[in-house]
């Protein structure tokens, strides 16, 4: 009869227990952490570039074209040389899924042409950032760089002119930036009412129909004692692909700057060729 007594008290203590044990438990789940393969926890990861590999560059610019832009490769007789001359020489590169380039130099009559055409494929390894946006901040950087002048009419330019015209009404003689003579011509050509003596639609400047976003820079300097070098850039992005074309010219006397106009239309020719071979 004493064993029967205990089993009532005994089955309190283990109700009690488990009690115990299942307010524990749920206490612990309200602090559990997710797991990492939870859906609430991903992160939305950024859209690949439209491009995944880069075209052949020096196959990029057909005979046509470069015949155009170096006309002393139609001067060759040796077919052989010739032949050569079309082929280019190719930028070396560690990665051509990346970056790739061809480079062409040749001697005229005339002048000493070169070209030079670069592709590079961009790449995020940002999950938050595009490869399209990395592009645009690279060719953002690009255009930065170039330091183009502001374009006529615009408050930048507005405020420069302002400027230059308080100065030379100052009584202190001294000769602001806009007479001096030592200011640098840029994109060469007829003077008119440019603010560097030259065309304001053949200033360096932005191109609003190239590729997705696109710029044009025009340097002349002087090669030698006697002859200067006209090089004119362009640099536009189409997608997550930066292009750049450089074109040069040299002439082998003493014969003026390179035609201003002639070399940029030739440059911005070869550039749209480009966006079309692209977007094919």
């Amino acid at each position: 009869m004493q064993r029967k007594a205990y089993v009532p008290g005994t089955a309190v203590l283990l109700a009690a227990l488990l009690a115990g044990c299942t307010g524990g438990s749920g206490g612990g789940d309200t602090t559990t952490d997710p797991k990492p393969g939870d859906v609430g926890a991903t992160t939305p990861v950024a859209q690949p570039g439209k491009y995944r590999t880069l075209p052949e560059a020096c196959a990029a610019v057909s005979h046509d074209s470069l015949d155009s832009l170096l006309p002393g490769i139609k001067q060759i007789t040796d077919q052989e040389q010739r032949d050569t001359a079309y082929e280019g020489e190719a930028t070396l590169t560690y990665d051509t899924d990346r970056r790739v380039g061809c480079g062409w130099k040749v001697e005229s009559t005339d002048a000493t042409d070169h070209l030079l055409v670069d592709f590079e494929r961009v790449v995020s390894y940002d999950n938050a950032i595009s490869d399209d946006a990395r592009a645009q901040d690279i060719y953002a950087a690009k255009e930065a760089a170039a330091d183009l002048p502001a374009p006529a009419g615009s408050a930048t330019a507005s405020a420069t002119g302002s400027a230059s015209a308080t100065g030379s009404g100052s009584g202190s003689g001294a000769p602001t930036p806009s007479s001096s003579a030592s200011t640098p011509v840029t994109g060469g050509g007829t003077p008119s009412a440019g603010t560097s003596g030259t065309p304001s639609d053949l200033q360096p400047r932005r191109l609003d129909s190239v590729g997705d976003e696109a710029f044009l820079d025009d340097k002349l300097n002087s090669a030698s004692s006697t002859t200067q070098q006209r090089t004119v850039t362009v640099v536009f992005r189409t997608s997550n692909v930066l292009v750049t074309v450089e074109y040069a010219e040299q002439p082998t006397a003493s014969a003026g700057a390179p035609d201003s106009k002639e070399m940029q239309d030739k440059a911005r020719n070869l550039a749209q060729k480009l966006v079309d071979r692209f977007n094919d």
